[in-house]
């Protein structure tokens, strides 16, 4: 019984919390990308440096390039959704510049992400912003394809460390 009225409570005080957000669609946003961020470059951080060049097939791509990828997505969809300019590096990225490298470039996105994203609030969810290939689309529509993308990179990650034999971070005994 104390469990189910625990629950309860603390039910109750989480609607009245969301109640009271103005923003509930960008705080769900910035409350779900700590998380995302912890477990994508864990499983990065995880991958050893001399499997980067792995593809589980000739079509897939390797996991240098996976990295890349979402340091890529991350920086163009939070300029977009936060109305800033898009991080680019000096020197472009390659997938083969090396571990060190590509975590260092996927912290910054995540970090560049969390800057972005304090920027936003639902009344700019409507708001039209460039996508990919040029083409429109809300900036709502860009919020909700970032959280998408990162549930689909850490699922991507996660299948390439499991065929090299290794547990992803949200697999593994909490410590």
């Amino acid at each position: 019984m104390i469990n189910r009225t625990c629950c309860v409570l603390v039910l109750a005080a989480a609607t009245a919390l969301f109640a009271q957000d103005k923003n509930p669609v960008t705080s769900v946003a910035r409350e779900i990308l700590p998380r995302q961020q912890k477990n994508l470059v864990a499983a990065v951080e995880e991958m050893p440096a001399d499997k980067f060049n792995y593809k589980p097939t000739e079509q897939q791509m390797t996991f240098g390039h996976l990295v890349l990828h979402i340091v890529e997505s991350n920086n163009y969809l939070c300029s977009k959704i936060g109305d800033a300019p898009e991080v680019k590096a000096a020197v472009p990225l390659k997938e083969s510049d090396g571990k060190d490298k590509l975590v260092e470039a996927l912290k910054a996105s995540f970090d560049f992400c969390t800057t972005a994203l304090g920027k936003v609030d639902d009344s700019k969810l409507s708001d039209q912003v460039e996508l990919f290939g040029g083409r429109k689309g809300s900036r709502a529509f860009a919020l909700i394809a970032l959280t998408n993308d990162w549930a689909d990179h850490y699922s991507s990650a996660a299948m390439y460390l499991r065929l090299n034999g290794i547990l992803p971070p949200t697999a593994q005994p909490k410590k």
